[in-house]
């Protein structure tokens, strides 16, 4: 048995889904999102993402999370903002010593529908029969992070963390 945090990262909207993983069932736990004000100053925004990160793994105590790999679209200036909230994610995880995991949409849609090419919709109801949900979960970036969760615990068994190395210095 192995509970996921798996984290569809943005800055408006945070996807967060926690799963328990006792293969090959998953059960949900908890699912829902982290929400920011586009009002609010940026700064603000990146310390309400950090807070609730922490509350989340503090309340859930997962084993893994489980988070989408940046990928750069045509607006760079949001691409920078994902960046920067995905970076006070890692590092509540990393403050939490949670081991992470990232995952490519190629990855995530292979393991959860079989279908590197599934479209949104597939990925979706996929998700939804996985966790024997009755709708959908909303919004989409739930539904997203869910599926992360998911391909984590597809991949568990294969990925492990990768070890930290201790570096010795030795004087002549």
């Amino acid at each position: 048995m192995m509970i996921i945090m798996g984290i569809d990262p943005g800055y408006a909207l945070v996807g967060f889904g926690v799963v328990k993983y006792e293969p090959p069932r998953f059960i949900p736990v908890e699912y829902g999102s982290i929400t920011t004000k586009a009002s609010c100053p940026f700064e603000r925004r990146l310390e309400t993402i950090f807070r609730r990160t922490i509350e989340i793994i503090d309340k859930r105590k997962p084993e893994a999370i489980a988070i989408e790999k940046l990928f750069y679209t045509n607006n760079a200036k949001t691409v920078i903002g994902v960046a920067e909230a995905r970076g006070v994610i890692l590092l509540a995880a990393q403050l939490k010593g949670v081991p992470i995991f990232e995952y490519t949409p190629l990855q995530v849609k292979q393991a959860v529908t079989g279908y590197g090419q599934a479209l949104k919709p597939q990925m979706q109801e996929m998700t939804r029969r996985l966790l024997c949900l009755k709708e959908i979960p909303r919004p989409d970036d739930t539904a997203d992070a869910l599926a992360i969760a998911i391909c984590h615990g597809q991949n568990s068994t294969v990925r492990k963390p990768m070890p930290q190395k201790t570096y010795y210095y030795q004087k002549n």
